[in-house]
């Protein structure tokens, strides 16, 4: 399934699960945790020996989130992939922006591309940690890496301008 953090997308497939202990990967990075939930929403998340707590508040049509964790909010959007495929159909495909932005704070791990490289859909272009976990951002359109504004070993704030970018224009 894909998840959107903000303007992160993140590809999540569910490998197993029982009971409390949950295995997942995140855009291909396997995942072991062990997740309890209360009833008012807490959860508890136990991951390589670090314990974790959020806050699930879901939004109207359940397919949405805000996850309140380490004194932030995050809005969590949870993409059903027929449902996207039927969208991309009718030519409703949302369109990249100009420049790619942290939806949350945390250190650049690798820069994956260079100033004036041609990207496609779906292209990685830079891989973030934050609560040690790595996730990978895509863009989802064509485009040109006009500007890097970050190194590997950066750290960054939540909204930060990571890169910007020259979006190939589409006929309407």
């Amino acid at each position: 399934m894909e998840i959107h953090i903000g303007n992160r997308v993140a590809d999540v497939t569910l490998v197993s699960k029982e009971g409390n202990k949950v295995q997942l990967t995140i855009d291909g990075v396997p995942y072991d945790v062990d997740i309890v939930m209360a009833e008012n929403g807490s959860c508890s998340i136990l991951h390589d020996g670090q314990s974790y707590n959020a806050e699930l508040i879901r939004k109207e049509g359940g397919k949405s989130y805000t996850v309140n964790a380490h004194y932030q909010s995050y809005n969590i959007d949870i993409i059903d992939s027929q449902a996207k495929y039927l969208r991309m159909r009718k030519g409703a495909e949302e369109r990249q922006q100009d420049k790619i932005v942290s939806p949350m704070p945390g250190k650049v791990v690798k820069v994956l591309v260079k100033e004036g490289d041609c990207l496609q859909a779906g292209d990685i272009v830079v891989v973030i940690e934050a609560m040690k976990m790595q996730s990978n951002y895509k863009v989802n359109s064509e485009c040109v890496v006009k500007e890097i504004l970050v190194k590997e070993g950066d750290s960054v704030n939540s909204n930060q301008v990571i890169m910007t970018l020259d979006v190939k224009k589409t006929d309407e």
